[in-house]
């Protein structure tokens, strides 16, 4: 008996692939069309950076920072304005967005009950919200200016349709470095004496600080490509001042980008293309701190 159990009980043999495995005519078929069209959208993506950088290579100068743009004299015309808006734009949203986000995600993930109506409706709206078109959150904010006697055309008004827009993805980015902190840290902090709001600010977040930054950092990067609810909002497409604070007039690097594609001299044209190129390597850059932020707090755990 126990010899005939020896016998069965032995290593684990190897699954066996299937007949219409991997190996079958119609999986590999599928496997060359993924591939291809793959290929083609990196072709694409590609052939209009290339292109673009073709285009604006001309006018990637010390001007394009430091001059305003002008309707009639594109060969000086610079995106100052924009750059500057874009700044103040930004860092209006990261303050409302982040720290609204952070506490809704702590709350859902650390101190709401499972068995809560209150948290479960929460939750089915923040995801709702994070597929609703940009264009409705300018809708929204140009409502809540107009409600609270705010001009739709500052740079307030467009930190807050950019919030509004990003604040789901970072409670969702928020709630999944939360959860990737193992839990033993929090019964252990607890056993120690701690209070669960003193385990969440001197354990918990400081440990999840790679998930958020990272997701954070992503969040804005899409909001500074966004023009849409910026438009709808009334922001300005040709202004030669410097933006002062939170209530002044602004523009933004996508909106002067559409203003210049949008007519006809080729100068425009070049000004639209090396501004696409900066608005690019803004966005690799902060998609590169992103990266340095999550390595250094992974490597310091």
């Amino acid at each position: 008996m126990t010899a005939l159990t020896a016998d069965r009980v032995g290593p684990p043999k190897p699954l066996a692939t299937a007949a219409h495995g991997e190996k079958g005519l119609r999986s590999m078929a599928f496997l060359i069309a993924l591939w291809l069209c793959l290929a083609f959208g990196i072709l694409v993506l590609a052939v209009l950076l290339v292109t673009t950088f073709l285009d604006g290579r001309e006018r990637m100068d010390s001007g394009l920072f430091t001059n305003y743009t002008s309707q009639i004299a594109p060969e000086t015309a610079g995106a100052r304005a924009a750059i500057l808006g874009t700044a103040w734009v930004i860092l209006t949203t990261a303050l409302m967005a982040i720290p609204i986000g952070v506490a809704a995600a702590s709350y859902l993930e650390e101190f709401a009950s499972r068995t809560s109506r209150f948290a479960r409706f929460v939750e089915l709206n923040v995801q709702n919200l994070a597929a609703v078109p940009a264009i409705i959150y300018g809708m929204l904010a140009a409502a809540a200016a107009v409600a609270v006697g705010i001009p739709r055309n500052t740079v307030i008004a467009g930190g807050i349709a950019l919030a509004l827009l990003i604040l789901p993805v970072v409670i969702v980015a928020t709630r999944e470095a939360l959860r990737a902190v193992p839990q033993e840290i929090r019964q252990a902090s607890l056993a120690l004496g701690a209070s669960p709001m003193q385990t969440l600010s001197r354990q918990t977040l400081p440990a999840a600080v790679p998930g958020i930054a990272t997701g954070t950092i992503l969040a804005l990067s899409r909001a500074m490509g966004e023009a849409a609810p910026l438009l709808l909002l009334g922001g300005l497409v040709f202004v030669k001042f410097d933006p002062n604070g939170f209530l002044s007039g602004f523009t933004t690097m996508p909106i002067q980008i559409f203003d210049w594609a949008a007519r006809s001299q080729v100068e425009f044209q070049q000004l639209a293309a090396s501004a696409s190129i900066l608005l690019l390597v803004l966005v690799i850059v902060l998609n590169g701190l992103a990266i340095v932020i999550r390595n250094k707090y992974s490597a310091a755990r």
